[in-house]
């Protein structure tokens, strides 16, 4: 019975911390915006491929070019 006096604080306090957590996260703004995250990874894949390609290539010649070695 004497450690429902230590548990039941140490539960209310670890409660309050998470409440407080929680609260000073909404006001940052930390959950304003949570779509653009998941979304922004499936472009940018698409965007460095086609920054990396010189125009007028397909994907394959530029993989093409990285595998040929250089003439010296």
């Amino acid at each position: 019975m004497s450690v429902i006096f230590v548990v039941l604080p140490l539960a209310l306090l670890l409660a309050a911390a998470a409440v407080i957590a929680f609260i000073w996260a909404t006001r940052r703004g930390q959950f304003d915006d949570l779509d653009t995250a998941g979304l922004r990874m499936l472009h940018d894949d698409e965007d460095a491929r086609s920054r990396r390609r010189e125009p007028g290539t397909t994907p394959s010649d530029s993989r093409r070019a990285q595998r040929r070695p250089a003439d010296s």
